[in-house]
């Protein structure tokens, strides 16, 4: 009697629920290190406009070379080679290839009606990829991080230096492109939600609140991830924000992190991690960029640079979870996922409970606050002045009556 050898059993992939399980004991045993630029990498395969259109678009009536986004749907394998030389590398989190999937940024290209498919496809490429990496390494879950990018406008600053008053973008209209992007994310397979690279809190406001509404209307909910940009050495986001007031601004959404990335590089971001690491009873997390560019898109942070500067901020416990933004390659990312193998996770803060506001600066009240004047006038049913203001949109006057306020003490 002939024996059969019986067929290797392919194990059974993990659902989005079960690898969510899985995740706060992670985060709780180790740092978790995050993918690097997707756009640096697309740049080193010198792709070419016939590249960008690929089959489908070759008629577009406008140029979509440098549309990245896009290449989710011409040149999926190029995306693909990219998630996999980062996991390869020693990520824990891929992010999807999303950052300009809005209507806003994509109008652009006149492509406003792909956002979903665009959305969906990126979020599907990633899982794909992850999904063969847990085959071969059951043991070891892999993230997709749907990513929500902060779009080319700003929602709180006005573009036209003689018109302070002056939007190009509303709010409900950000809303309802990150409504659109949320739903694709999570639809082809994002496991959580990464609101990234905000310079203006607004912004970022809004696909907070898109996020919010999905949770509600659909009963699903996943876990979602903040980072901010420090744009300058003055510390602040462009919108003019401290890192403490931004944190202020996004805590309402019970973020599983926060974070900073892009701007400064690594070393001169520690300050501001420190901070947010001193504030923030979430997780904290940072994926700076490589340096400054020079010609040839070359950065001039090595991998070997930018992993001591994590490594540092690791030891010193800061972190959750690192990785890399503009400028880093998956050298980048395997010098940093060596560097803090080992190293134990930030403990999270336990900031008293206190009434903690922002504009600019924070405001934190407790009782050891000393008298603190509230400027009662700017409140349309404590002053019929500023309703009848507010009804009739005259928001120049409705600011002169806070203005005054203001220059009283309040």
């Amino acid at each position: 009697m002939t024996s059969v050898a019986p067929s290797p059993v392919t194990p059974r992939l993990r659902t989005r629920e079960a690898r969510l399980s899985e995740l706060e004991p992670l985060l709780a045993r180790r740092i978790l290190v995050l993918d690097g630029a997707m756009g640096t990498m697309i740049q080193s395969y010198h792709l070419t406009e016939k590249d960008y259109r690929g089959e489908r678009f070759a008629g577009w009536p406008r140029d979509l070379r440098g549309n990245n986004d896009l290449l989710s749907l011409t040149q999926p394998a190029i995306i693909r080679a990219i998630h996999a030389a980062y996991l390869e590398a020693g990520a824990d989190v891929l992010e999807t290839n999303s950052f300009n999937s809005t209507a806003i940024s994509m109008a652009d290209y006149g492509m406003e009606e792909l956002v979903y498919e665009l959305n969906h496809a990126s979020a599907r490429l990633a899982r794909e990829v992850a999904d063969e990496f847990e085959t071969r390494d059951p043991d070891t879950p892999r993230y997709v991080a749907g990513v929500l990018g902060p779009t080319n406008r700003t929602a709180s600053l006005s573009p036209d230096v003689n018109d302070p008053g002056f939007r190009n973008v509303a709010f409900d209209d950000l809303v309802a492109t990150y409504s659109e992007a949320v739903r694709g994310l999570l639809d082809g397979g994002a496991d959580l939600l990464l609101v990234e690279t905000i310079f203006d809190t607004l912004n970022a406001k809004a696909a907070l609140f898109a996020i919010e509404s999905y949770f509600d209307t659909t009963g699903r909910r996943v876990p979602v991830m903040i980072s901010g940009t420090i744009t300058d050495a003055s510390g602040r986001t462009l919108s003019g924000q401290t890192t403490e007031a931004f944190w202020n601004s996004v805590a309402h959404s019970r973020p599983l992190s926060v974070g900073l990335n892009c701007a400064l590089g690594a070393k001169a971001l520690r300050q501001y991690v420190q901070e947010l690491s001193r504030v923030s009873p979430a997780l904290v997390s940072t994926h700076p960029y490589a340096g400054l560019c020079y010609e040839f898109g070359q950065y001039d942070e090595s991998p070997g640079y930018m992993a001591g500067v994590l490594r540092e901020f690791a030891e010193s416990g800061l972190v959750n979870m690192v990785g890399g933004c503009c400028g880093t390659t998956p050298a980048h990312i395997r010098a940093i996922a060596e560097a803090v193998a080992g190293l134990p996770p930030r403990v999270p803060a336990s900031p008293p409970p206190r009434l903690r506001l922002s504009g600019l600066e924070p405001l934190t009240i407790g009782p050891e606050s000393i008298f603190v004047n509230v400027g009662e006038r700017t409140n349309v049913t404590g002053s019929r002045k500023f309703a009848r203001l507010v009804l009739a949109g005259d928001y120049e006057a409705g600011l002169e009556i806070a203005r005054q306020q203001v220059e009283s003490g309040a």
